[in-house]
């Protein structure tokens, strides 16, 4: 049974499953010409509300690209959109909810090794084929710790998947698989957007799902991506995150109650844009810039109410260009510079018209700190407002921090002063 067939069926009830493959080979002439195809409802193409019919659009599209249009309608998620090369996704707006089904999650009763394609488990129920899911164990559970792969079969109580683990689990650490993973992913795809569409994360009925490779839309090794116009709310993990990745550009978005960061573009995603986005509420920071994300744009964004930073950056973030961003109320430091050392500072960064307000809600907290010796870092026409009295400092160096270049900026009294070294 642990075949491409199983991948293709992801749970749907074999009626309604035949209903849809019939429609999806109907699609191959003429539609495919028009490179168009609608989902949802009687008038659609495929009818389903659910990942099901949108991946049987996806794929039909997939060898000349096109247009996926979702109508309005709310889709159940069992198992992440796997978004391919030259397809455009695109929803009807607001009325366009994709949300996540209800978490399962179990322990697995032998330890979990590298390479394994089967995990004996506790409870299989609630588990399908075709969803994914992640395994941890207490050691390995975090960022790129945490193995991923789709359900090929279930036997027993043994649950079998498609790519090999890339650690070991041990199942005495609390081993743990569940189905938390992404709403869409692109992966390994160029040319391609989402837009005009929600995305409910549906966080109190889910398991958090941690990991760089976890988000309520993940995109991993591709180019030239276009995030325009879509809300992702509620995901238990991070909001939007790409990885390994050039010319990923996220626009006009709101990402909010994230259960991590809202937006986080690293390990490598030189040319990012990020511009007009609202990023708020999220549990950690607004904008996590983390590691390599070079000769990219921040601009006209809102980063508020984050439950850390609103905009923090660090390992070889260099050369960014941060302007005309409202940074405020969030509840530690509004820009955080990671600790680095001289070689991997985030070096020739510029912040230009940013208005940093009321950051360090939580008790104290500072509108920009400084740990790392950033050289060529300009400051400039920024402003620093304090009307809440809670950013200690407009501008805090620590010790293993340089002070950047500061040029007409705007400072409201500021409890420590308005530029203060961290003192020996």
């Amino acid at each position: 049974m642990k075949n491409s067939i199983l991948l293709l069926i992801l749970t749907f009830p074999i009626s309604l499953f035949a209903q849809e493959i019939k429609k999806a080979d109907a699609l191959v002439s003429p539609k495919i010409a028009e490179r168009e195809i609608t989902v949802g409802g009687e008038n659609a193409n495929l009818s389903g509300f659910n990942n099901q019919s949108i991946q049987y659009a996806i794929n039909a599209i997939e060898n000349t690209g096109g247009t996926v249009l979702l109508n309005p309608g709310l889709y159940e998620i069992i198992a992440p959109v796997r978004l391919k090369s030259n397809v455009r996704l695109v929803g009807s707006g607001k009325e366009t909810v994709l949300k996540r089904s209800k978490g399962v999650q179990t322990k697995y009763i032998i330890d979990a090794d590298y390479g394994e394609l089967k995990l004996p488990v506790e409870k299989p129920d609630g588990f399908e084929i075709g969803m994914k899911v992640q395994v941890t164990d207490d050691v390995n559970n975090g960022c790129w710790n945490v193995s991923t792969a789709y359900i090929t079969d279930i036997a027993d109580n043994v649950i079998y998947i498609d790519k090999g683990l890339i650690r070991d689990y041990r199942s005495d650490l609390n081993g743990l698989i569940s189905n938390a993973s992404f709403v869409i992913e692109v992966i390994d795809a160029v040319n391609s957007s989402i837009s005009n569409l929600v995305i409910d994360g549906n966080r109190l009925e889910n398991f958090f799902a941690d990991g760089c490779n976890s988000a309520g839309v993940l995109i991993f090794r591709s180019k030239n991506i276009v995030i325009d116009n879509v809300q992702v709310k509620d995901f238990n993990g991070e909001g939007i995150s790409w990885q390994i990745t050039e010319n990923v550009t996220v626009k006009n978005c709101e990402i909010s109650g994230s259960g991590n960061t809202g937006l986080h573009p690293g390990t490598g995603s030189p040319f990012s844009v990020i511009e007009n986005n609202d990023v708020h509420h999220n549990d950690r920071d607004g904008l996590f810039i983390c590691w390599r994300v070079y000769q990219s744009k921040v601009t006209g964004n809102k980063f508020h109410h984050n439950g850390r930073y609103g905009l923090c950056t660090g390992h070889k973030d260099t050369d960014v260009i941060f302007e005309d961003n409202h940074i405020f109320n969030n509840e530690s430091d509004g820009i955080h510079l990671r600790g680095e050392q001289e070689s991997n500072a985030p070096h020739r960064n510029t912040f230009v018209k940013n208005i940093i307000e009321n950051n360090g809600t939580d008790g104290g907290g500072f509108g920009l700190s400084i740990n790392s010796p950033a050289t060529d870092l300009v400051l400039k026409e920024n402003v620093f407002k304090n009307s809440l009295k809670t950013q200690q400092a407009a501008i805090y160096i620590y010790k293993a921090g340089l002070k950047p270049k500061l040029m007409n900026n705007q400072f409201d009294e500021h409890k420590l002063g308005e530029v203060v070294f961290e003192k020996e």
